[in-house]
């Protein structure tokens, strides 16, 4: 008869074992679909599967403890046969599955690190004891076997020597028992080596008192002696006996048997409760990052404002510059003195270019080089801040193998490989280039020129030339027969109208020309981030919607494995 068959029979003698086997197998389903839903490591699936494979094995009353704490010989012992080899070094290299029947060879099983062994003992009759490697031992897979076979224990008896109880290693074991809520029988073997009974009580408070603190209760605790077993009797054995024959009688098996992979469950939930508290954390903080990079964005434009307010300012005062020039030379030249040079236009033009114009072409041009310099400089830094923000917002470790962290890591990888685009496109100059051919293209239909193309460095000079165009016409317009008294004063008073239209005409079109041009590069700058970060922002949206149903998913399968938990308790009482 198989092993599933068996224990299943054995399980399943009445009906409130049977509705909460039930229970138990649908409950273990549900965690293992919400953990494939919520992404959580394979291990935890694992696990989880092995709990639900549990019910249908046999009762595991697992043996741990150092490798020279003589587990082997304590087995043997036990079970009144030398089944299993002794000696003083690691023996045990395979975790050895001791299970009822007719006695053959090794049995293979699906795990290459475990052995089956049937044995025609009465002592191994609806249970399956189980022998692992130290915790201690030197082969470090010796311990992997053994913390790895630990969450599949129904009961175990916890092994430590006389001569050196409850060592570190010890401890840190029982505080991974305790984690998964096993059941825990604390036996001292080579109690022989105590000469006293001062000495017994002692060590038997010793490990009373470390296992208390570890488990947080306190365990039972027996003195035996494996070596005064096997050669004749040892009242310590026959006292242990006599427990494990009570709390391995049916009912209370049967009630370990079911409890085991609840509290298995529950370790196996809460992991995944930290994971998704860890992930809500790191949300917040996200959400946070998404706010400080939103104010940085406003505050670069805000910075971005200001200095093209003071390079605006910079270039009216150039234009303020001219028309003063300009005004000045109008009021001097437009005189009755100056008839002779009046009829000379080219002359007019000549001198106007030299009095007023000046270097307004150079000037301008030094100030738009300066105001496009200026542009890229801010946009690199604003980027470059950008880029090493992101750097430095890494993953909790708590969710560092799920699903979320992956997801998570590659959109913010995916801004910051925006960032760093943007800074080598800007480093390049492409954003120059781009302001400065915007700005060109705008220019052309204020100055009046056709179609072909110009650099920025001739805008200025087109803008002199303009002007002194324009002003020539006024000038030129003057006839000599109509240079009355009274004709050229108002000549003049229409010139220096003419002038100060023009120059405020044309400041405010440069003006309007140089903030729609920033708002649109600082408009494309900001569609940039957003689009970075819009896909960021929605993986966050999501993840806390996801999260938060979760939460309420946890706390259901929390409820229902409490309740199952005090009905197993009840087994036996009814």
């Amino acid at each position: 008869m198989g092993v599933r068959r068996r224990y299943t029979a054995l399980m399943l003698v009445t009906e409130q074992v049977q509705t909460l086997l039930t229970r138990e197998r649908s409950l273990l389903s549900d965690l293992q679909a919400f953990l494939s839903l919520q992404g959580a490591p394979e291990e935890a699936l694992l696990q989880t599967r092995q709990a639900l494979a549990n019910l249908d094995e046999s009762f595991l009353l697992v043996v741990v403890g150092e490798f020279n704490a003589g587990k082997s010989s304590f087995v043997n012992a036990l079970l009144g046969d030398a089944v299993l080899p002794e000696g003083v070094t690691p023996t045990t290299d395979r975790i050895y599955v001791l299970v009822h029947g007719e006695k053959g060879a090794p049995e293979a099983t699906s795990d290459p690190f475990v052995v089956r062994l049937r044995l025609p003992l009465t002592a191994l009759e609806g249970v399956a004891l189980v022998d692992t490697p130290g915790t201690n031992a030197i082969i470090r897979q010796h311990q992997v076997l053994t913390e790895g076979f630990l969450p599949r224990a129904d009961l175990l008896l916890f092994l430590t020597s006389a001569d050196r109880p409850f060592t570190e290693s010890e401890r840190q074991f029982l505080s991974l028992a305790a984690r998964w809520g096993r059941s825990v029988v604390m036996v001292v073997n080579k109690a022989d080596l105590l000469e006293t009974q001062a000495q017994r009580d002692e060590v038997k408070a010793f490990v009373e008192a470390g296992a208390r603190a570890e488990l947080n209760l306190t365990p039972p605790v027996y003195l035996v002696s494996a070596r005064g077993e096997q050669r004749g009797g040892d009242a310590g054995f026959q006292a242990l006996r006599a427990a494990l024959q009570a709390r391995l009688g049916e009912v209370e098996r049967t009630r370990l048997k079911l409890s085991s992979p609840l509290s298995a469950a529950a370790e196996i939930l809460g992991a995944e409760e930290r994971r998704a508290s860890a992930a809500r954390d790191t949300l917040k903080t996200d959400l946070e990052t998404l706010s400080s990079l939103e104010a940085q964005r406003q505050r670069h434009h805000e910075t971005m404002q200001g200095e093209l307010d003071g390079q605006l300012n910079r270039v009216g005062r150039l234009l303020g510059e001219f028309e003063a020039r300009a005004d000045k030379f109008i009021d001097q030249t437009l005189r009755i003195g100056n008839i002779r040079q009046l009829i000379n236009s080219r002359g007019i033009e000549q001198h106007f270019r030299e009095q007023a114009v000046g270097d307004l072409p150079q000037a301008i041009e030094r100030q738009f080089a300066s105001m496009i310099d200026r542009f890229v400089e801010a946009n690199l830094h604003f980027w470059e801040d950008v880029q090493a923000f992101l750097i430095r917002r890494q993953p909790s470790s708590e969710i560092a193998r799920t699903r979320f962290s992956y997801d998570r890591h590659a959109l913010i990888e995916g801004i910051a490989g925006s960032a760093s685009r943007h800074i080598e496109e800007v480093t390049e100059s492409q954003l120059t280039r781009q302001l400065a051919a915007d700005t060109e293209e705008a220019m052309k239909g204020v100055v009046g020129l056709g179609a072909g193309g110009v650099g920025v460095g001739v805008i200025g000079a087109v803008l002199g030339a303009t002007l002194a165009a324009d002003f020539t016409f006024i000038f030129s317009g003057l006839a000599l027969g109509s240079l009355g008294l009274l004709i050229l004063p108002a000549k003049r008073l229409q010139a220096l109208r003419q002038l100060r239209l023009k120059v405020t005409e044309l400041r405010e079109s440069l003006e309007a020309i140089v903030r729609r041009e920033y708002e649109r590069e600082q408009d494309r700058a900001d569609a940039r981030l957003r689009d970075a970060m819009s896909p960021f922002t929605r993986f966050i949206e999501g993840e806390q919607e996801r999260l938060n149903s979760a939460q309420a998913q946890a706390a259901k399968l929390r409820g229902d494995l409490g309740d199952l938990k005090a009905r197993v308790g009840e087994i036996g009482t009814r």
